[in-house]
């Protein structure tokens, strides 16, 4: 009789220590998926994001390939920034915006440069008819390419999707951003 009751306690016992360890190791990968996918200036980006009507998780998953986060970063088209804004971009967005004495070193200043490219995402998001896969493509080879690629069979069957997006870069790029917007959706909800 003690052998059963003993048994018995311990099966339960095996059976706790299985979910205590289930649950221990969902919150563990979601830890471990924060310090893979952290979401900085994530005070900026919702401020934005709800201003301009843009989901702050394109928006993070968007900083994160095009700087990693960094607000000094530069690239090889000399685009500034955590979001990555070419001069002639933040020239553009700065009288759009009515910003006054604007210089191009102020693309460097994380709350600008996060409202000049929520504002554009915004702008991408009405020409595009929120799909997202096209808005992601514009924002890194412009909208007028993306237009020219959906008016090509080649490219867009329909004219209102890419089948085949030509720049390999826009190709790659897309397919990480929007990769990493469904993980930021799954971790920060």
């Amino acid at each position: 009789m003690i052998f059963i009751a003993t048994r018995k306690l311990r099966v339960l016992l095996v059976i706790l220590l299985i979910c205590i360890m289930a649950v221990v190791s969902v919150l563990s990968i979601n830890w471990i998926l924060r310090i893979a996918y952290p979401f900085h200036y994530q005070e900026l980006i919702e401020k934005h994001a709800d201003h301009y009507g843009v989901d702050p998780h394109l928006v993070v998953s968007i900083m994160r390939n095009e700087s990693r986060f960094n607000p000094e970063a530069i690239s090889r088209a000399d685009a500034k920034g955590l979001m990555q804004i070419a001069p002639i971009t933040g020239q553009w967005a700065s009288e759009r915006l009515e910003i006054e004495n604007y210089t191009e070193e102020m693309l460097f200043e994380p709350d600008l440069n996060i409202q000049m490219g929520t504002w554009y995402l915004n702008i991408l998001h009405k020409e595009f008819d929120d799909k997202l896969e096209l808005i992601v493509a514009a924002y890194n080879a412009g909208n007028g390419n993306v237009t020219k690629w959906l008016g090509n069979p080649e490219y867009s069957p329909d004219g209102e999707t890419l089948e085949y997006i030509p720049f390999g870069e826009t190709r790659f790029y897309s397919k990480k951003v929007l990769r990493d917007y469904k993980i930021y959706k799954r971790i920060y909800r």
